[in-house]
Protein backbone atom coordinates (compact mmCIF):
# COMPACT_ATOMS: atom_id res chain seq x y z
CA UNK A 1 0.00 0.00 0.00
CA UNK A 2 1.62 3.33 -0.92
CA UNK A 3 2.34 5.47 1.63
CA UNK A 4 0.14 8.54 2.52
CA UNK A 5 1.14 12.10 3.89
CA UNK A 6 -1.34 14.47 5.21
CA UNK A 7 -0.13 18.20 5.88
CA UNK A 8 -2.58 20.44 7.09
CA UNK A 9 -3.47 23.89 5.95
CA UNK A 10 -4.68 25.29 9.55
CA UNK A 11 -6.82 28.37 8.65
CA UNK A 12 -9.14 29.86 10.80
CA UNK A 13 -12.07 29.61 8.09
CA UNK A 14 -12.10 26.81 5.79
CA UNK A 15 -8.81 24.91 6.79
CA UNK A 16 -7.49 22.04 4.22
CA UNK A 17 -5.82 19.44 3.78
CA UNK A 18 -2.89 18.50 1.24
CA UNK A 19 -2.42 14.70 0.70
CA UNK A 20 0.77 13.72 -0.40
CA UNK A 21 1.20 9.83 -1.92
CA UNK A 22 2.80 8.39 -4.82
CA UNK A 23 0.51 6.99 -7.94
CA UNK A 24 -2.04 9.36 -5.89
CA UNK A 25 -3.14 10.08 -9.01
CA UNK A 26 -4.34 6.02 -9.51
CA UNK A 27 -6.45 6.65 -6.94
CA UNK A 28 -7.96 9.76 -7.24
CA UNK A 29 -11.71 8.90 -6.63
CA UNK A 30 -11.08 8.25 -3.25
CA UNK A 31 -9.11 11.47 -2.66
CA UNK A 32 -11.31 13.90 -4.50
CA UNK A 33 -14.35 12.29 -5.77
CA UNK A 34 -16.69 13.84 -2.85
CA UNK A 35 -16.23 16.61 -4.96
CA UNK A 36 -17.88 15.95 -8.10
CA UNK A 37 -21.29 17.16 -8.81
CA UNK A 38 -23.66 14.99 -11.21
CA UNK A 39 -20.80 12.39 -11.51
CA UNK A 40 -18.22 14.51 -13.09
CA UNK A 41 -15.46 16.97 -12.24
CA UNK A 42 -14.29 19.90 -14.51
CA UNK A 43 -11.04 19.38 -15.20
CA UNK A 44 -8.84 22.43 -16.38
CA UNK A 45 -5.46 20.67 -17.55
CA UNK A 46 -2.60 22.21 -20.41
CA UNK A 47 -2.53 20.26 -23.82
CA UNK A 48 0.71 18.92 -22.42
CA UNK A 49 -0.33 18.04 -19.04
CA UNK A 50 -3.65 15.87 -20.16
CA UNK A 51 -1.82 14.16 -23.02
CA UNK A 52 1.21 12.80 -20.43
CA UNK A 53 -1.58 12.32 -17.33
CA UNK A 54 -4.80 13.04 -18.11
CA UNK A 55 -5.60 8.94 -18.71
CA UNK A 56 -3.80 8.28 -15.69
CA UNK A 57 -6.58 10.59 -13.93
CA UNK A 58 -9.59 10.11 -16.04
CA UNK A 59 -9.03 6.15 -14.91
CA UNK A 60 -8.19 6.96 -11.16
CA UNK A 61 -11.55 9.55 -11.22
CA UNK A 62 -13.70 6.52 -12.46
CA UNK A 63 -16.71 6.49 -12.08
CA UNK A 64 -16.65 9.52 -11.62
CA UNK A 65 -16.29 12.05 -14.78
CA UNK A 66 -12.95 14.20 -15.92
CA UNK A 67 -14.16 16.53 -18.33
CA UNK A 68 -10.93 18.12 -19.69
CA UNK A 69 -11.37 21.98 -20.33
CA UNK A 70 -7.75 22.35 -22.17
CA UNK A 71 -5.38 25.42 -22.31
CA UNK A 72 -2.10 25.88 -24.33
CA UNK A 73 0.88 25.17 -21.98
CA UNK A 74 2.99 28.11 -21.09
CA UNK A 75 3.13 30.97 -19.07
CA UNK A 76 1.40 32.86 -21.86
CA UNK A 77 -2.16 31.26 -20.85
CA UNK A 78 -1.96 33.32 -17.19
CA UNK A 79 -3.29 36.44 -19.52
CA UNK A 80 -6.39 37.93 -20.16
CA UNK A 81 -7.08 36.38 -23.39
CA UNK A 82 -6.97 33.08 -21.92
CA UNK A 83 -8.61 33.61 -18.59
CA UNK A 84 -11.65 35.13 -20.69
CA UNK A 85 -11.40 32.25 -22.55
CA UNK A 86 -11.59 30.15 -19.98
CA UNK A 87 -14.19 31.44 -17.79
CA UNK A 88 -16.62 31.22 -20.94
CA UNK A 89 -16.03 27.72 -21.58
CA UNK A 90 -16.70 27.02 -18.45
CA UNK A 91 -20.23 29.05 -18.23
CA UNK A 92 -21.16 27.41 -21.63
CA UNK A 93 -20.51 23.84 -19.66
CA UNK A 94 -23.13 25.04 -17.40
CA UNK A 95 -20.92 25.13 -14.42
CA UNK A 96 -22.92 26.07 -10.65
CA UNK A 97 -21.32 27.35 -7.60
CA UNK A 98 -21.67 23.86 -6.04
CA UNK A 99 -19.08 22.85 -8.58
CA UNK A 100 -15.28 22.23 -8.28
CA UNK A 101 -12.98 23.32 -10.59
CA UNK A 102 -9.50 20.80 -10.75
CA UNK A 103 -6.40 22.52 -11.45
CA UNK A 104 -4.39 19.56 -12.99
CA UNK A 105 -1.05 21.07 -14.08
CA UNK A 106 2.13 23.16 -13.08
CA UNK A 107 2.05 26.18 -11.56
CA UNK A 108 0.50 28.60 -14.83
CA UNK A 109 -2.70 26.15 -14.98
CA UNK A 110 -3.19 26.22 -10.68
CA UNK A 111 -3.25 30.24 -10.89
CA UNK A 112 -5.23 30.49 -14.13
CA UNK A 113 -7.97 27.58 -12.95
CA UNK A 114 -7.97 29.37 -9.11
CA UNK A 115 -8.78 32.51 -10.14
CA UNK A 116 -11.33 31.41 -12.67
CA UNK A 117 -12.71 29.50 -9.95
CA UNK A 118 -12.81 32.48 -7.79
CA UNK A 119 -14.72 34.64 -9.76
CA UNK A 120 -16.96 31.99 -12.20
CA UNK A 121 -20.41 32.31 -10.58
CA UNK A 122 -19.10 34.94 -7.66
CA UNK A 123 -17.09 32.04 -6.67
CA UNK A 124 -16.72 27.97 -7.06
CA UNK A 125 -14.62 25.23 -5.11
CA UNK A 126 -11.15 24.53 -6.64
CA UNK A 127 -9.14 21.23 -6.06
CA UNK A 128 -5.60 21.17 -6.74
CA UNK A 129 -3.77 18.64 -8.05
CA UNK A 130 -0.11 20.32 -9.39
CA UNK A 131 2.16 18.06 -11.76
CA UNK A 132 5.09 20.11 -11.66
CA UNK A 133 7.61 20.29 -8.51
CA UNK A 134 7.30 24.13 -8.19
CA UNK A 135 3.51 23.61 -8.22
CA UNK A 136 3.40 20.44 -6.03
CA UNK A 137 5.37 22.54 -3.16
CA UNK A 138 4.86 26.12 -3.61
CA UNK A 139 1.66 27.44 -5.89
CA UNK A 140 -0.80 24.78 -5.01
CA UNK A 141 -1.13 25.49 -1.43
CA UNK A 142 -1.89 28.66 -0.25
CA UNK A 143 -4.36 30.16 -2.08
CA UNK A 144 -2.76 33.37 -4.33
CA UNK A 145 -4.31 32.71 -8.19
CA UNK A 146 -3.50 35.31 -10.88
CA UNK A 147 -2.52 36.33 -14.31
CA UNK A 148 0.40 38.53 -15.65
CA UNK A 149 0.00 41.72 -17.29
CA UNK A 150 2.14 44.01 -19.30
CA UNK A 151 2.79 45.56 -15.19
CA UNK A 152 4.06 42.52 -13.91
CA UNK A 153 3.42 39.15 -13.20
CA UNK A 154 0.81 38.22 -10.68
CA UNK A 155 -0.44 41.65 -10.42
CA UNK A 156 -4.36 40.61 -10.99
CA UNK A 157 -5.71 37.89 -9.35
CA UNK A 158 -7.14 36.79 -5.61
CA UNK A 159 -6.92 34.80 -3.08
CA UNK A 160 -9.11 31.92 -3.48
CA UNK A 161 -7.77 29.23 -1.38
CA UNK A 162 -8.54 24.99 -2.38
CA UNK A 163 -10.73 22.84 -0.44
CA UNK A 164 -7.77 19.79 -1.25
CA UNK A 165 -4.52 19.61 -2.60
CA UNK A 166 -3.73 16.29 -3.99
CA UNK A 167 0.29 15.59 -4.43
CA UNK A 168 1.12 12.74 -6.53
CA UNK A 169 5.19 12.55 -6.93
CA UNK A 170 5.00 10.03 -9.23
CA UNK A 171 3.74 12.96 -12.05
CA UNK A 172 7.66 13.62 -11.98
CA UNK A 173 8.92 11.09 -13.56
CA UNK A 174 7.46 12.44 -16.72
CA UNK A 175 8.83 15.87 -15.65
CA UNK A 176 11.92 17.01 -17.89
CA UNK A 177 15.09 17.59 -15.83
CA UNK A 178 15.16 21.10 -16.47
CA UNK A 179 11.32 21.33 -14.56
CA UNK A 180 12.38 19.45 -11.97
CA UNK A 181 15.33 21.71 -10.89
CA UNK A 182 13.62 24.57 -10.90
CA UNK A 183 10.99 23.53 -8.86
CA UNK A 184 13.93 22.27 -6.30
CA UNK A 185 14.91 26.09 -5.75
CA UNK A 186 11.43 26.82 -3.79
CA UNK A 187 11.94 23.57 -1.80
CA UNK A 188 15.45 25.40 -1.10
CA UNK A 189 13.50 28.52 -0.03
CA UNK A 190 11.78 27.36 2.33
CA UNK A 191 15.08 25.86 4.15
CA UNK A 192 16.54 29.41 3.09
CA UNK A 193 13.76 31.18 5.18
CA UNK A 194 13.38 29.50 8.40
CA UNK A 195 14.89 25.86 8.49
CA UNK A 196 18.91 25.49 8.51
CA UNK A 197 18.94 22.12 9.51
CA UNK A 198 16.60 21.25 6.34
CA UNK A 199 18.83 23.10 3.89
CA UNK A 200 21.91 21.27 5.60
CA UNK A 201 19.57 18.11 4.51
CA UNK A 202 19.60 19.40 1.38
CA UNK A 203 23.00 20.12 0.79
CA UNK A 204 23.70 16.03 2.02
CA UNK A 205 20.24 14.81 -0.52
CA UNK A 206 19.46 17.49 -3.45
CA UNK A 207 20.92 15.68 -5.83
CA UNK A 208 19.49 12.62 -5.27
CA UNK A 209 16.40 14.82 -5.20
CA UNK A 210 16.82 16.57 -8.23
CA UNK A 211 17.58 12.50 -10.19
CA UNK A 212 14.14 11.37 -8.46
CA UNK A 213 15.07 8.77 -5.84
CA UNK A 214 11.35 8.18 -4.31
CA UNK A 215 12.36 8.57 -0.57
CA UNK A 216 14.04 11.67 -1.42
CA UNK A 217 11.78 13.28 -3.46
CA UNK A 218 8.60 12.93 -1.04
CA UNK A 219 10.09 13.45 1.90
CA UNK A 220 11.52 16.75 0.43
CA UNK A 221 8.12 17.73 -0.85
CA UNK A 222 6.55 17.17 2.49
CA UNK A 223 9.22 19.19 4.44
CA UNK A 224 8.27 22.20 2.23
CA UNK A 225 4.82 22.09 2.03
CA UNK A 226 4.67 21.84 5.90
CA UNK A 227 7.03 25.04 6.00
CA UNK A 228 4.53 26.63 3.49
CA UNK A 229 1.72 25.67 5.50
CA UNK A 230 2.90 27.18 8.99
CA UNK A 231 3.20 30.51 7.11
CA UNK A 232 0.09 30.49 5.23
CA UNK A 233 -1.81 30.02 8.68
CA UNK A 234 0.03 32.53 10.44
CA UNK A 235 -1.11 35.25 7.60
CA UNK A 236 -3.00 34.19 5.17
CA UNK A 237 -3.64 37.07 3.00
CA UNK A 238 0.10 38.68 3.38
CA UNK A 239 -1.32 41.09 6.22
CA UNK A 240 1.06 40.60 9.13
CA UNK A 241 4.34 40.39 7.33
CA UNK A 242 5.13 36.96 7.87
CA UNK A 243 3.84 35.68 4.68
CA UNK A 244 5.87 37.86 2.41
CA UNK A 245 8.71 35.56 4.02
CA UNK A 246 7.41 33.70 1.14
CA UNK A 247 8.73 36.05 -1.64
CA UNK A 248 12.91 35.47 -0.77
CA UNK A 249 14.35 35.82 -4.04
CA UNK A 250 11.04 36.57 -6.10
CA UNK A 251 11.86 40.78 -6.06
CA UNK A 252 14.62 40.41 -8.14
CA UNK A 253 13.49 37.24 -10.00
CA UNK A 254 10.42 38.22 -10.91
CA UNK A 255 12.45 41.28 -12.32
CA UNK A 256 14.33 38.40 -14.42
CA UNK A 257 11.03 36.89 -15.86
CA UNK A 258 9.25 40.52 -16.89
CA UNK A 259 12.97 41.58 -18.68
CA UNK A 260 12.76 37.72 -20.57
CA UNK A 261 9.15 39.20 -21.47
CA UNK A 262 7.27 35.92 -19.68
CA UNK A 263 8.62 34.16 -23.72
CA UNK A 264 8.92 30.65 -21.47
CA UNK A 265 13.22 30.49 -22.23
CA UNK A 266 13.39 31.28 -18.62
CA UNK A 267 11.91 29.32 -15.76
CA UNK A 268 10.31 30.71 -12.86
CA UNK A 269 12.37 28.70 -10.57
CA UNK A 270 15.70 29.38 -12.27
CA UNK A 271 14.58 32.97 -12.31
CA UNK A 272 14.25 32.87 -8.43
CA UNK A 273 16.95 30.48 -7.93
CA UNK A 274 19.35 33.58 -9.36
CA UNK A 275 17.33 35.84 -7.35
CA UNK A 276 17.58 34.08 -4.14
CA UNK A 277 21.44 33.80 -3.98
CA UNK A 278 21.54 37.99 -5.28
CA UNK A 279 19.55 38.41 -2.06
CA UNK A 280 21.57 36.65 -0.03
CA UNK A 281 24.68 38.99 -1.77
CA UNK A 282 23.14 41.51 -0.92
CA UNK A 283 22.48 40.51 2.45
CA UNK A 284 26.16 39.86 3.21
CA UNK A 285 26.96 43.34 1.32
CA UNK A 286 24.67 45.07 3.66
CA UNK A 287 26.64 43.09 6.84
CA UNK A 288 23.53 41.51 7.57
CA UNK A 289 24.33 37.89 6.74
CA UNK A 290 27.82 36.56 6.74
CA UNK A 291 29.95 36.17 2.97
CA UNK A 292 30.16 32.29 3.42
CA UNK A 293 26.80 32.00 3.89
CA UNK A 294 26.00 33.41 0.47
CA UNK A 295 28.65 31.67 -0.65
CA UNK A 296 27.17 28.01 0.75
CA UNK A 297 23.97 29.08 -0.75
CA UNK A 298 25.19 29.67 -4.61
CA UNK A 299 27.27 26.86 -4.34
CA UNK A 300 24.56 24.49 -3.06
CA UNK A 301 22.74 25.94 -6.10
CA UNK A 302 24.94 25.49 -9.06
CA UNK A 303 25.80 21.94 -7.46
CA UNK A 304 22.08 20.93 -8.22
CA UNK A 305 22.35 22.52 -11.60
CA UNK A 306 20.62 25.62 -10.64
CA UNK A 307 21.93 29.87 -12.22
CA UNK A 308 23.00 31.58 -9.71
CA UNK A 309 23.41 34.78 -11.48
CA UNK A 310 22.49 36.73 -14.18
CA UNK A 311 24.65 35.36 -17.24
CA UNK A 312 23.15 32.00 -16.11
CA UNK A 313 19.53 33.00 -17.38
CA UNK A 314 20.55 34.88 -20.22
CA UNK A 315 19.78 37.80 -18.41
CA UNK A 316 20.90 41.13 -20.26
CA UNK A 317 18.60 44.02 -18.84
CA UNK A 318 21.00 46.46 -17.11
CA UNK A 319 20.02 47.50 -13.74
CA UNK A 320 18.59 50.16 -14.52
CA UNK A 321 15.87 48.48 -16.46
CA UNK A 322 15.67 45.79 -13.56
CA UNK A 323 14.78 48.58 -11.34
CA UNK A 324 12.08 49.90 -13.73
CA UNK A 325 10.57 46.07 -13.50
CA UNK A 326 10.70 45.79 -9.95
CA UNK A 327 8.93 49.49 -9.79
CA UNK A 328 5.76 47.76 -10.65
CA UNK A 329 6.11 45.04 -7.99
CA UNK A 330 3.09 44.65 -5.52
CA UNK A 331 5.73 45.18 -2.56
CA UNK A 332 6.34 48.65 -3.63
CA UNK A 333 5.15 51.76 -1.05
CA UNK A 334 6.26 55.36 -2.09
CA UNK A 335 9.41 54.32 -3.79
CA UNK A 336 10.93 51.55 -1.71
CA UNK A 337 10.06 47.67 -1.94
CA UNK A 338 10.04 45.31 0.78
CA UNK A 339 13.07 42.85 0.44
CA UNK A 340 13.72 39.56 1.77
CA UNK A 341 16.71 39.58 3.30
CA UNK A 342 19.18 37.29 5.47
CA UNK A 343 20.84 36.96 8.27
CA UNK A 344 22.22 33.65 7.70
CA UNK A 345 20.84 30.31 6.07
CA UNK A 346 17.29 29.71 8.05
CA UNK A 347 16.87 33.18 9.41
CA UNK A 348 15.66 35.38 6.36
CA UNK A 349 13.58 38.26 7.47
CA UNK A 350 11.31 41.43 5.62
CA UNK A 351 13.08 44.76 5.33
CA UNK A 352 10.29 47.46 4.49
CA UNK A 353 13.03 50.12 4.15
CA UNK A 354 15.10 49.02 0.83
CA UNK A 355 15.59 52.14 -1.29
CA UNK A 356 15.94 51.08 -4.78
CA UNK A 357 18.46 53.32 -5.55
CA UNK A 358 20.53 50.92 -3.26
CA UNK A 359 19.49 47.78 -5.30
CA UNK A 360 20.30 49.38 -8.58
CA UNK A 361 23.99 50.50 -6.87
CA UNK A 362 24.29 46.16 -6.26
CA UNK A 363 23.25 45.26 -9.52
CA UNK A 364 25.09 47.27 -11.24
CA UNK A 365 28.54 46.29 -9.54
CA UNK A 366 27.46 42.51 -9.27
CA UNK A 367 29.11 40.33 -11.15
CA UNK A 368 27.73 37.39 -13.76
Amino acid sequence: MTELTTIPVPLATNPYDVVIADHALDAAHGHIARYARAGRLLVVSDEAVWAAQGERLTHGLAPVEALPILVPAGEGSKSWPALISLVERLLAIGIERSDHVVAFGGGVVGDLAGFAAAIVNRGCGVVQVPTTLLAQVDSSVGGKTGINVAYGKNLVGAFHQPVRVLIDPSCLDTLPPREVRAGYAEIAKYALIEDAEFFEWLEANGSAVVAGDPAARTHAIAAAVAGKARIVAADERETTGVRALLNLGHTFGHAFEAAAGYDGHLLHGEAVAAGIVLAFNFSAERGLCAPADAARVAAHFAAVGLPTNRSAIGCTATAAELIAHMGSDKKRKAGRLSFILARGIGRAFVDDAVDLRDVESFLSRATG
